[in-house]
């Protein structure tokens, strides 16, 4: 199953659950994305032909993230993009999200490791802005 996350008709993620399953190829997102989320199902002796990737150019001017479930449970905050908090959602392992803009936080519910995808390099705290998490008392978490 996938999942849009937004908020006044702004994606701000998409997340891919371990679940999801379908034939072929799809892609999740939208064209303008700087970030591309796409899933692939297909037979043994299926052949991706070898290739290289052309020189295009591209303007990226926000962030966007991938991130790996690889084990264990998380807690993903989303707020929008003037700190405010909406919502959160829990993810699992072999969860996928792609988080597109607004902000976001987390916890670790249960030991967990995470592979990040982003674009780089990073810029270490000028990448981003920090700023105090949701109160536990605040928490709508949506399953």
């Amino acid at each position: 199953m996938i999942e849009q996350i937004t908020h006044q008709g702004r994606t701000l993620a998409m997340l891919l659950r371990t679940t999801y399953q379908a034939e072929g190829i799809q892609f999740f997102t939208p064209n303008d994305f700087s970030q591309q989320l796409a899933y692939m199902n297909r037979p043994e002796g299926y052949v991706i032909a070898p290739h290289v990737h052309n020189a295009v150019p591209r303007e990226v001017q926000f962030t966007k993230e991938v991130l790996f479930i690889k084990s264990g449970k998380v807690r993903v905050d989303f707020y929008d993009d003037d700190q405010n908090y909406l919502e959160s959602r829990i993810l699992h392992q072999g969860d996928v999200i792609l988080l597109a803009f607004g902000g976001h936080g987390f916890e670790m519910l249960e030991a967990s490791e995470i592979i990040e995808v982003k674009q780089g390099p990073y810029a270490g705290e000028a990448d981003k802005t920090r700023f105090a998490p949701v109160s536990r008392d605040m928490l709508d978490i949506k399953e």
